[in-house]
């Protein structure tokens, strides 16, 4: 089984390096580890047999509810958790359905470190509600008082006599959204000469929203800290949906406007549309062939193999 648990913590490297200890430490192989100061998020790849995974999950769950408040916590992405994404996903000898129970196992005892969960993606009934939907607003908007159209947590936390309690979300770790879900292609289209707005322009026009790839979700951000624009995107149907001809579509409109593409980020690691080729065309930074998860898993097995 795989977790990205996305945590809202991007500028301490102490704190990546403590979730992944964590992981580890239940017997779970950490595969990749990215943080980002102006999203101020981190995330973190793991593999492991399902009882190591959902372990390590919560182990990393409380370390973020202890040291993260978001009271505090600036960052240009959407959040509404210290733990704020959390998907399982089944490879190799997985089903969907262990996926589903594993995310349910792990909600529980989530709530029971007091911290309310959202299920989304194949964990959600019924089964696809997004993470747009649960994150509208923001940690803000669930801490304060809930609008009408905001459903309770599916999994309430704990209040300080250990009973439940129906809270949108803690006080300072917010909520976590735990789904289960297939491979996906997390990444980001840096951009240059071009304005936040016509950014947004160009993520709706790829978006599957708004018409454009299936599976497509994009949103435009400006990262002050680098002083850059971007396209962040997430491509749930990889195997179904060409990376390649979004990021043409992305690069064609860039041109039409007069900037230009300048580079490529993928964040944790890439499914096994992401060839050679394509990287070298899209310009993807710290490409190797290690970044694809088929290859660190089959890697991961025959280490496994060797050693019995």
């Amino acid at each position: 089984m795989e977790a990205v648990p996305n945590f809202s913590e991007g500028r301490d490297p102490e704190f990546v390096t403590a979730v992944a200890e964590a992981f580890a430490r239940t017997g779970c192989d950490v595969l990749h580890t990215t943080r980002d100061p102006d999203h101020n998020r981190c995330v973190v790849t793991v593999v492991g047999r399902p009882g190591a995974v959902e372990d390590g999950a919560v182990a990393a769950a409380r370390i973020a509810r202890d040291r993260i408040d978001l009271r505090g916590h600036r960052g240009v992405h959407p959040r509404v958790g210290a733990l704020d994404v959390l998907p399982f996903v089944p490879l190799r000898g997985m089903g969907m359905s262990r996926a589903v129970r594993l995310a349910r196992r792990a909600a529980a005892r989530l709530g029971r470190l007091g911290i309310p969960v959202y299920f989304y993606g194949r964990a959600s009934q019924p089964a696809g509600r997004t993470l747009a939907s649960i994150r509208r607003g923001g940690f803000e908007a669930l801490v304060s008082e809930a609008p009408p159209d905001r459903v309770r947590a599916d999994v309430p936390g704990l209040d300080e006599d250990g009973a439940p309690a129906h809270h949108f979300a803690h006080p300072a770790a917010g909520a976590t959204c735990v789904g289960a879900r297939e491979v996906l292609l997390a990444w980001n289209v840096d951009l240059e000469g071009v304005s936040l707005a016509d950014a947004a322009k160009i993520a709706a026009a790829v978006r599957e929203s708004s018409g454009g790839f299936p599976g497509v979700r994009a949103m435009a951000l400006f990262l002050p800290r680098q002083i850059r624009t971007q396209v962040a995107m997430n491509l749930e149907s990889p195997d179904t949906t060409d990376p390649l001809e979004v990021f043409r579509a992305i690069r064609a409109e860039v041109i039409r406007i007069g900037g230009r593409t300048a580079g490529t980020e993928v964040i944790g690691l890439a499914p096994d549309a992401i060839t050679n080729r394509v990287a070298r065309t899209m310009g993807i930074r710290d490409w190797s062939p290690d970044r694809t998860l088929s290859h660190r898993v089959a890697a991961g097995v025959a280490a496994d193999a060797g050693r019995s």
